[in-house]
């Protein structure tokens, strides 16, 4: 959602930290310790350090760093930008954060039925979105991922620590 007016971005970055919060290091995360939700390891990716970032590293990120990170790796990076129906955009992005990337792209594919889910916005799925009903496309997405954070408990107990926050994040998406 490139436009002039960053505003619509802008507002999606700040739902994206508004619903990360700030620094927490929950024992049951797979993540490890986060602030603003980028990883260790996503924050010592994009500084180059060769290794994830330490606890110090991670609890000393600023907003306007986590900002950059999800605007250049989870929105640029994967191919959102072209996404044109906000509400899409919004549930895309906020995939990418918490699942990653490729998996977000993956679960557009396969909401769209493209062939092949890659995890990569080429040709092909961006015809695609472009030809799909959008509100149709925006609950076939979320379908996915509600799928997906089932499993998650379901294959990991310990994973159900998080079961009553996510489902008030993907609440928000239901109600959108």
């Amino acid at each position: 959602m490139t436009t002039r007016n960053n505003e619509p971005l802008e507002h999606l970055l700040a739902e994206i930290i508004r619903r990360e919060g700030g620094y927490v290091n929950h024992p049951a995360d797979r993540g490890g310790a986060t602030n603003f939700g980028v990883t260790a390891q996503t924050l010592g990716g994009w500084r180059k350090l060769g290794r994830a970032a330490t606890v110090d590293e991670v609890k000393a990120l600023t907003e306007a760093e986590a900002r950059a990170i999800y605007r250049q790796q989870y929105i640029t990076a994967p191919g959102f930008e072209t996404i044109t129906h906000p509400a899409l955009l919004n549930l895309l992005v906020d995939s990418a954060v918490h699942s990653g990337p490729k998996r977000a792209v993956q679960w557009l594919q396969m909401a769209l039925g493209v062939a092949a889910a890659d995890g990569v916005i080429g040709t092909r799925t961006r015809a695609a979105i472009a030809a799909a009903d959008q509100e149709t496309l925006y609950r076939k997405v979320l379908a996915q991922r509600l799928r997906h954070l089932g499993r998650l408990i379901t294959d990991d107990p310990k994973q159900a620590a998080f079961a009553a926050g996510w489902m008030n994040r993907m609440a928000e998406f239901v109600e959108a």
